[in-house]
């Protein structure tokens, strides 16, 4: 019998790992492998909460950047992160996995709102939890939500999927072929190094509540069972090395 060594996740996907290899918007072929790597996670009784971002389709900062006001294009990357959320909810559905997606924007019609105990509740009773449109305000990056709902509902561990590194490198890997790549790293070296794991909200919020994050790739079938089994594969960030 396989034994997790976690038992309250937060996944934390980037809208990129929706798109496979088009780099834009949501392939179906990809969001249907992702669902079935959830599902082998969830058929070991492992609590799974999911968050979402949104980059696929929106991203604030380069709305920002295009002149629309920051707060709009925010709000407006919010509402991408709801259609990736509906999408992998639709896809874990198809694939036997009861699912919830509660949104910190209200819209009734397709999504519960944010509500931290029943979110847990969810979670109790064998349900997938997708949290859609980040904290609900602008200025945050989906990052800090997984940081966020990780301390909220009390999970072991974020498990950052990426899908075009394995983990986190000294310097970009496509760019620089003396990347080191780490396997452990702390907090502090992620802010000193300026090493762009999340952003420093996310980070600070993971070091003080001392929420550990594996860092790995999404593009290998099977890898997050692998990190839910214990096996070493990515980086891990924590509080402190031992």
């Amino acid at each position: 019998m396989e034994e997790p060594v976690f038992k309250r996740i937060v996944l934390k996907l980037s809208g990129e790992a929706l798109s496979g290899q088009t780099g834009y918007g949501i392939e179906s072929q990809t969001i249907v492998a992702i669902a079935e790597q959830i599902k082998a996670v969830h058929v070991l009784g492992v609590e799974v909460a999911i968050v979402v971002g949104g980059g696929n389709i929106w991203r604030g900062i380069a709305g920002s950047a295009r002149g629309i006001d920051r707060a709009t294009a925010d709000y407006m990357g919010m509402l991408a992160t709801v259609m990736n959320a509906l999408a992998l909810q639709d896809a874990l559905e198809n694939a036997g996995v009861p699912t919830r997606v509660q949104s910190s924007i209200t819209m009734q019609q397709v999504a519960e709102p944010y509500i931290r105990r029943r979110a847990i509740r969810h979670l109790e009773k064998g349900r997938v939890v997708i949290f859609a449109a980040g904290t609900g305000n602008p200025y945050f990056s989906t990052d800090t939500t997984a940081a966020l709902r990780a301390a909220e509902i009390e999970a072991e561990v974020i498990l950052m999927a990426k899908n075009k590194v394995d983990g986190v490198y000294s310097a970009d890997p496509f760019k620089d072929p003396n990347a080191v790549k780490y396997e452990t790293l702390t907090y502090l070296d992620v802010l000193n190094k300026n090493l762009g794991v999340m952003d420093s909200t996310a980070s600070s919020l993971c070091k003080d509540n001392n929420i550990p994050l594996i860092v790995f790739s999404i593009t290998e079938n099977g890898n997050i069972k692998r990190v839910v089994l214990g096996e070493k594969i990515g980086t891990i960030v924590k509080g402190s090395v031992e």
